[in-house]
């Protein structure tokens, strides 16, 4: 039996496509050989962290505004449907959910950089 592709599904498929490709983009992007740039070697660990909780922290917040948005759509869209509400409401706390994640990415990024010594 084929289940009928909803919004939601679609939209997530595509965020996960997108989030797959964005590393391999960037890889990409970066000149290979350049005079002036710096191997990564070179940085330390509080550098690499703090790029790191840069990136994860934007990441999850576009993702969680992402959410908001579906979840915003599906529940004016519901039209009274108990079943979409639900579902609306489900991705409402998933945005929450990562909103709160972004909000903690640079505790648990500081707390990871402490225990590894950095």
């Amino acid at each position: 039996m084929h289940r009928k592709p909803t919004l939601c599904n679609t939209i997530r498929r595509a965020a996960t496509i997108v989030a797959a490709t964005i590393p391999a983009l960037v890889v990409a992007a970066t000149p290979a050989s350049a005079a002036d740039s710096v191997p990564l070697a070179v940085y330390d660990l509080p550098t690499v962290i703090s790029n790191l909780t840069a990136w994860i922290t934007g990441i999850i917040a576009a993702v969680a505004t992402l959410f908001l948005t579906i979840g915003g759509a599906q529940y004016l869209m519901a039209g009274g449907d108990p079943a979409q509400v639900e579902r609306a409401k489900g991705s409402l706390k998933s945005a929450g959910i990562g909103y709160a994640l972004a909000v903690m990415a640079p505790i648990i990024l500081a707390i990871l950089q402490k225990i590894l010594g950095g």
